[in-house]
């Protein structure tokens, strides 16, 4: 089993050879033939990621239950991480929430 952030892992390699010896122009000049994802797509596969988290560690949780498995700690596992995951997920949407009624509560 393997435990790894929920989408955040493959914009590190990205985000260090940016960091190492590029300038701007060179990045706003990226060709249009490797477009990168949008932020609906990295959000979308964010939440995906914690779906499928959440599966394995329901899966995980019948197997112990009906026998099949005797690894306790795998299941304690896999709960955790789906928790983790939930609670990012919250609290990041808390925080759009709270962003966009400050925008609306903004006088023009």
């Amino acid at each position: 089993m393997t435990i790894s952030a929920t989408g955040f892992t493959p914009l590190l390699p990205s985000l260090q050879a940016t960091s190492l010896n590029t300038s701007v122009p060179a990045l706003m000049s990226q060709s249009p033939a490797d477009p990168q994802p949008g932020f609906m797509e990295r959000l979308g596969d964010a939440l995906n990621g914690v779906a499928r988290a959440q599966n394995t560690a329901q899966a995980s949780a019948t197997a112990y239950e009906l026998g099949e498995t005797q690894d306790l700690a795998s299941v304690m596992i896999d709960q955790q991480v789906a928790s983790l995951g939930f609670q990012l997920s919250l609290n990041v949407r808390n925080k759009a929430l709270t962003a966009y009624r400050d925008i609306m509560n903004m006088s023009v």
